[in-house]
């Protein structure tokens, strides 16, 4: 077999485009016939040649892309018009017979048969032929490529997860990929809808006439359900130079009632994130006063007779401030939705279930986003079960979604993926592993973010979207609930490159029990027991000789509230000075006072809790930190002590013991040393 190319990948010639030269195979037995009509056609097509015409089929089995087979009518062995008739019962090739002298009521038979397109006389007129071939090739190429472009059409219509139906001006059904409903008139568009949705696939019909295009989101009863659905129609631009009235139409018609539902779980989860931020200030600032109020009715507890009808007074007083703060609980609860329903959950299964709908939410605007998912070798099936709230992080991966499709308003891809990573979570509970994380990246190729924007990207009520498009609470609100769920949220993002969140998840150990998972405990194991109401004399006497003479600093922003632990402190016996903020506080240090307890509020102006530490604890590297605060939602307290305002004398004592004198025979040993030395030592 010879085979002959072009060498330059010239223009093709008359067979269509430069991308696809046609393939021709040559079939004669003289090799000076094979030469010459090489010669002929190799400049414009790609050429194969066989001398032997049993041969010539294995090379056309070889070589499904042969578009024209020239085949000569007298051979030894197998004669032209059989060897093309046998040829067509696996090949679309067209073909021309050559003959010189021969055997014409064979080339008539198979020109009748269809087996032929033509045949052409030795010697040829290249001219001619050349023209024959081309034309033959061409129709070979057109009749290929149509029945290609049928094939994707059927796969398409039939693959869609949607209906999809072309009609007429008058509206009658061209082509749909679901079958009329029984009993109606077949041939018209409306048989190929819902009884329900009919009248608004008309009122579009309409609309689109006039405009061109038309489009509702609308909801309907069908068979006793609500189902919602999204219908948008164009006018196709055919039958050629067609008013909007009189073209051919195209009407796609989605059910969205999984994401109608899903949006309006999302919006009611950010309606219930404005309320608790709402509800978290007004605690915040309520606390502030029931601080100030508890701590001044502590200190007048010693100056009023047990007896007296005061001390009544002072007690429903009292209780009257621990209703309050009970309030302010309830408040602050509703603002950290959700922080107590941690549970394993395994991450292959989670996610194989949430990514239908988090491809639906890309796909609810003109422009259709796609969602790659990527959970390892395995399918997710390796990984160890995480500790959150499943319920909390399917909105929070659904809030993202939405976010990157908004993020890419040409289209573009989503992937989000899954893996174990190093990581150093703060405050796990027990059962969960300290070293590592579940990695869940969702990742953007959208406008990205400038450094601007990523300082306050999860604020709450922070965001760049049009007015009414957003509320700014969707990334404060997964910020809110990966860290009280004990994780942590990493954002990577340029302008123009897209963005990436890492949201990162405790993970469990294999054979973990006894998981403490609710934020309730975990919260409780770091904020100072508050759960005592008395103490024995002996520990109160011993306590109040330890902290005789230490040096104590109080930030807070609300003077009456410095001034009441001020005066707890020093009825205790330390040495306090207050400051309003930092730099105050940083005055006082210059003037010498060195602290070795620093008692801040975490809710300040310029300067929080968590800023003032760090900074003092730059001047003074053994500083101990006890935070107070009213409301902590969002703030990083990494792991430091916190007592919750409003708090008692008492409460703020064992606060104090348990950061700076763990047991009681530290308390006690301490103070003795205070007081000049150990029993035994005397």
């Amino acid at each position: 077999m010879k085979v002959s190319s072009s060498e330059n990948a010239s223009e093709a010639g008359e067979t269509g485009t430069a991308s696809q030269r046609a393939t021709i195979l040559i079939v004669d037995d003289e090799e000076e016939i094979l030469v010459a009509l090489t010669d002929l056609l190799e400049d414009d097509y790609e050429i194969l040649t066989q001398s032997d015409p049993l041969q010539a089929l294995e090379v056309l089995r070889a070589h499904p892309e042969v578009a024209v087979i020239i085949s000569d009518q007298r051979m030894p062995g197998l004669s032209g018009d059989r060897l093309l008739s046998q040829a067509r019962v696996f090949s679309d090739a067209r073909s021309l017979l050559l003959t010189g002298y021969a055997d014409l009521d064979a080339v008539v038979a198979a020109l009748n048969e269809g087996q032929v397109q033509a045949y052409v006389h030795k010697p040829w007129d290249e001219k001619a032929l050349r023209a024959l071939v081309a034309e033959v090739a061409r129709h070979c190429l057109s009749q290929r490529a149509l029945k290609t472009e049928q094939a994707l059409l059927h796969g398409l219509m039939k693959a869609l997860p949607f209906t999809l139906v072309f009609s007429d001006a008058q509206g009658r059904c061209i082509r749909s990929n679901v079958a009329p409903r029984a009993g109606e008139e077949t041939s018209r568009e409306s048989a190929h809808y819902p009884p329900e949705v009919q009248a608004e696939m008309r009122r579009l019909r309409l609309l689109t006439q006039q405009t061109g295009q038309a489009a509702s989101t609308f909801c309907a009863q069908e068979e006793g359900q609500t189902h919602w659905h999204e219908m948008t129609r164009w006018a196709l631009a055919w039958p050629q130079k067609a008013s909007f009235a009189e073209a051919w139409q195209v009407c796609l018609d989605r059910d969205v009632t999984d994401r109608v539902a899903v949006e309006a779980r999302l919006r009611q989860a950010e309606r219930l994130e404005s309320l608790g931020t709402l509800a978290g200030g007004i605690a915040h600032d309520f606390n502030n006063l029931l601080a100030a109020i508890s701590g001044a009715l502590d200190l007048l507890e010693e100056d009023i007779d047990a007896q007296s009808a005061g001390r009544a007074l002072l007690t429903q007083a009292q209780e009257g401030v621990q209703k309050g703060a009970a309030m302010t609980r309830r408040l602050l609860q509703f603002g950290r939705q959700g922080g107590d329903s941690l549970a394993p959950v395994a991450p292959g299964p989670f996610m194989k279930a949430l990514a239908p709908l988090l491809a639906q939410s890309l796909r609810a605007t003109a422009v259709c986003c796609q969602l790659e998912l990527d959970m390892g070798d395995e399918g997710g099936a390796g990984l160890p079960d995480m500790l959150t709230d499943a319920r909390q992080l399917e909105m929070a991966l659904l809030n993202l979604c939405v976010n990157a499709r908004d993020a890419m308003p040409q289209g573009g891809r989503v992937r989000i993926s899954l893996a174990v990573v190093p990581a150093d979570l703060p405050d796990v509970p027990g059962g969960c592993r300290k070293d590592q994380a579940l990695a869940v990246k969702v990742q953007d190729d959208g406008l990205g973010m400038s450094a601007a924007v990523q300082a306050r990207v999860f604020d709450p009520f922070f965001t760049t979207k049009p007015v009414g498009k957003g509320t700014g609470l969707g990334l404060s609100g997964v910020y809110g609930f990966v860290t009280r769920a004990h994780g942590d949220v990493k954002l990577a993002s340029a302008p123009g490159k897209g963005t990436t969140v890492t949201l990162l998840l405790p993970l469990l150990q294999e054979a973990a029990s006894g998981i403490d998972g609710s934020s309730k405990s975990v919260s409780k194991a770091r904020r100072a027991p508050e759960a005592k109401a008395v103490e024995a004399p002996a520990a109160q006497t011993s306590m109040n000789r330890a902290m005789e003479g230490r040096a104590m600093l109080i930030v807070e922003d609300e003077e009456p509230v410095r001034r009441v632990v001020g005066q707890f402190l020093r009825q205790e016996g330390a040495l306090t000075r207050e400051a309003n903020g930092l730099q105050e506080a940083l005055s006082v240090l210059e003037s010498g006072f060195q602290p070795e307890v620093a008692i801040l509020d975490v809710r300040m102006p310029d300067y929080d809790g968590p800023s003032c530490a760090r900074v003092l604890k730059e001047r003074l590297p053994g500083l101990k930190i006890l935070f107070m605060s009213g409301e902590t939602a969002g703030a990083v307290l990494d792991g430091a002590r916190l007592i919750s305002k409003p708090f008692t004398q008492l409460q703020l004592r064992l606060a104090l013991q348990e950061l700076c004198w763990p047991s009681k025979e530290g308390v006690s040993e301490e103070a003795d040393m205070k007081s000049g030395g150990t029993e035994k030592e005397k």
